[in-house]
């Protein structure tokens, strides 16, 4: 009594392998579709989020910009001369701005007056 437990039938596995790639077939399709209409998606998002996504495009661009700065201004405080010159060229100036601005009445409202100036031009109030 020979009985075979495992009889060679290549009917199953041919129906299996074309089973898996109408499978792979449908998956790519979906794929493809979600794929050709992400474009839409996107610019649609977009326009709905605008307002919110350009205030954070804003603020990681800002502080791109600050990190760039304390890069150059860490490298620039790394040379041994010019780190002292600079804080020396910011303290004279800070002494100059005092003298000039604010020790005086009518300095303090001339520079109030050129800062109102300043604030119209930037609103576009004049």
């Amino acid at each position: 009594m020979s009985t075979d437990i495992n009889p060679p039938e290549e009917n199953v596995t041919t129906q299996s392998t074309t089973d898996t790639t109408e499978q792979a077939k449908e998956i790519l399709a979906k794929v493809a579709s979600v794929l050709g209409d992400s474009p839409t998606y996107v610019v649609e998002t977009f326009n709905e989020y605008k307002r919110p996504l350009t205030v954070i495009g804003l603020v990681f661009g800002a502080l791109i910009a600050i990190k760039l700065t304390f890069a150059v201004l860490a490298s620039i405080n790394d040379i041994p001369v010019l780190a002292p010159t600079m804080e020396l060229i910011g303290l004279i100036y800070t002494g100059w701005f005092i003298y000039r601005f604010l020790l005086k009445a009518s300095n303090r409202s001339e520079l109030l007056s050129s800062l109102g100036d300043v604030k119209d031009q930037i609103t576009g109030n004049k």
